[in-house]
């Protein structure tokens, strides 16, 4: 993933155990975040993420925290816990505002209009979902980061199918599915080279072994995705010489552009951290702002002429506020708008609150009891499975971290595995299929959080549409069920035999 810890960071974080904790007092701090969440959305809709859904993921860490000291748990563990968990999102911090930033240069040098100038010429409705998919997992496979995929072509993406008519619940559906396939199975993946680590595994022998169950759901996806085209009906299609006419009258639009995400997406290959990456794309795509659109840049700032001054106030504005770069066509207006590093904030307000509640159910054991609980459950080899995905999605869901959803659960089941005889890579393609792509359905993960963000379309519009997310620990679980390429473990009883 994009969120750029460091494997050696989270292989080496210490899981909080606390004996006295019993696994209903572990589950009241979840029940009571559930709860309230659910009212809360119930109430605010979906302006649940503005402000009160980040107070109410407070409001579970102080019920946690009370937990915790009836149970004798110091307040400096906790706050040193969630210190830890605010700590080890630093980079995915860094790179929400670097996204805000690149997205606002991307407007105005005309780099994210020309992506959507071109492909509505060359993605129709019928084919434009599945090609979304496709599209997205090959330069998540390329990158290693389905953050940066959804940042990039994913916006990008994401305007193609708002002018063609589309759901952009759909699109983003698309989008995820695409990038989380990529992720998933990219050597260059931060999640991709954890689990097989905290599974005892190898980092290619995992990717090799996820194929059997990532090809058929990735191809159950496009399948969906194409019968969904066929009987697609859109309003966009129609309309198209006039959004192409008017994109052209606002901005230059021409093949240079491209150069710029190409070398973003170069960097990346070459292993430049994301970060770096993002930076230098979101500066390039200023230089190319004041090349080809001189006029976009001097009209933010009210004047009719580039000068040193216009030029720099006007791509300072367009990296760090809302930028909106108005046309004569009202759909393009509402498309052609960023909202630099301040849109940012109230994402990262939103993973920062999340870290709170991870943080203190960590310091006061919670998260150890309820991964204990779920193990307790395992009798059988589908059983053992079947804990492990719900130990994911319960981590996915509480803790708000990817990381965590695979750290925790690996580091829990590892030996249950082994003493059933089974191989690593079964752990590890479990906690991918049931950890790493499931994060982005939960609206308060620091996953769903940020591409609901970057997207801009919230994880209740597209939950439904990410197919490859929501079928995968579904998949596996399938596979477990019939029994179809459980390994074995190899041992050297095994080989003299």
């Amino acid at each position: 993933m994009a969120k750029q810890n460091s494997n050696k960071h989270r292989e080496n974080e210490n899981i909080v155990e606390n004996r006295e904790l019993n696994i209903w007092e572990a589950l009241i701090p979840v029940i009571a975040l559930v709860c309230m969440l659910a009212y809360n959305v119930y109430v605010f809709g979906d302006d649940a993420l503005s402000g009160s859904n980040q107070f109410i993921l407070l409001l579970g860490g102080a019920v946690a925290a009370i937990v915790g000291f009836l149970n004798k748990v110091s307040y400096k563990q906790m706050i040193a816990e969630v210190a830890e968990n605010v700590k080890s999102t630093t980079g995915a911090l860094l790179i929400l505002l670097m996204v805000g930033a690149l997205a606002g240069t991307w407007l105005i040098s005309g780099i994210i209009p020309a992506m959507i100038y071109y492909g509505l010429q060359i993605l129709n409705p019928t084919i434009f979902l599945a090609a979304c998919v496709i599209i997205c997992a090959i330069i998540s496979i390329a990158t290693g980061s389905s953050w940066t995929t959804a940042a990039t072509v994913g916006i990008a993406l994401i305007g193609i199918g708002d002018a063609l008519g589309i759901s952009l619940g759909m699109t983003a559906g698309a989008v995820l599915s695409g990038a989380y396939f990529g992720d998933k199975l990219s050597p260059l993946s931060d999640t991709t080279n954890l689990a097989p680590a905290m599974a005892g595994g190898e980092l290619f022998s995992h990717i090799k072994y996820m194929l059997w169950t990532t090809i058929p759901t990735i191809t159950v996806t496009l399948v969906v995705f194409i019968i969904i085209g066929l009987n697609l009906e859109t309003n966009g299609e129609a309309d198209i010489d006039t959004l192409l006419s008017s994109i052209e009258e606002s901005f230059n639009i021409n093949g240079w552009l491209f150069i710029v995400p190409l070398v973003v997406i170069a960097l990346i290959v070459k292993k430049t951290p994301p970060l770096a990456a993002l930076l230098i794309g979101t500066l390039l795509g200023a230089v190319f702002a004041l090349i080809f659109q001189p006029g976009v840049v001097a009209g933010i700032t009210g004047n009719t002429a580039l000068n040193f001054e216009s030029a720099y106030k006007g791509v300072l504005k367009a990296i760090t506020v809302n930028t909106s770069i108005p046309t004569d066509n009202e759909a393009l207006n509402d498309l052609f708008m960023a909202k630099g590093m301040a849109g940012m904030l109230g994402t990262i307000w939103l993973i920062v609150c999340a870290m709170v509640f991870g943080g203190i159910m960590d310091g006061i054991g919670a998260l150890s009891r309820i991964s204990s609980a779920l193990l307790s459950l395992a009798k059988t080899t589908f059983g053992l499975f079947a804990s492990t995905v719900a130990s994911c999605l319960a981590l996915n869901v509480t803790a708000s971290d990817q990381y965590l959803a695979i750290v925790v659960p690996g580091k829990m089941f590892s030996k249950a595995y082994s003493d059933k005889g089974l191989a690593p890579e079964n752990l590890s393609r479990t906690l991918e299929d049931s950890g790493t792509v499931t994060s982005v359905l939960v609206p308060w993960n620091t996953c769903g959080a940020y591409h609901s963000g970057v997207l801009g379309v919230g994880v209740g519009e597209y939950f439904m549409y990410a197919i490859f997310n929501w079928l995968s620990p579904i998949m596996t679980l399938i596979f477990a069920g019939l029994g179809i390429k459980i390994k074995q473990l190899v041992t050297a009883s095994t080989v003299e035999a």
